[in-house]
């Protein structure tokens, strides 16, 4: 069982964007920049193209909303999206909203960001739904 897995299941807690029957987004606890989101299928699937195909177009359309929920939360030029798939075996999304296409280099330092800072950015993404 992965930790997304995990997080989903709610064993691990999680800051919650979106959910449905086949999806969970959440805030990433190491963003590049406040609002970073991942998306997950619930199926544990290891590689982003080994998710079944039947998900894939529903996987992107969930995706969607998040991402407008996102840009209408923070002032930015547009919501970038990465799929990097190394850290974790479970197929994910990153959307971060960014300016400058350096915003998404994962080589930078993350923010670090109290459990008080990532109630608020939830609650304003989710307010913005």
């Amino acid at each position: 069982m992965t930790i997304f897995t995990k997080i989903i299941n709610g064993d691990i807690p999680s800051y919650r964007i979106a959910e449905n029957d086949k999806f969970y987004a959440f805030l990433d606890i190491s963003p590049l920049a406040e609002g970073h989101t991942l998306v997950v299928p619930k199926v544990e699937v290891d590689k982003f193209f080994d998710v079944p195909d039947a998900y894939m177009t529903e996987y992107l359309l969930f995706a969607k909303k998040v991402a407008g929920a996102l840009e209408r939360s923070f002032a930015c030029n547009r919501i970038g999206v990465s799929v990097v798939g190394l850290e974790v075996p479970h197929a994910h999304m990153h959307l971060i909203p960014i300016n400058h296409v350096d915003d998404m280099n994962f080589a930078r330092p993350k923010l670090k960001l109290t459990p008080e800072q990532f109630k608020v950015i939830q609650e304003k993404i989710l307010s913005n739904f």
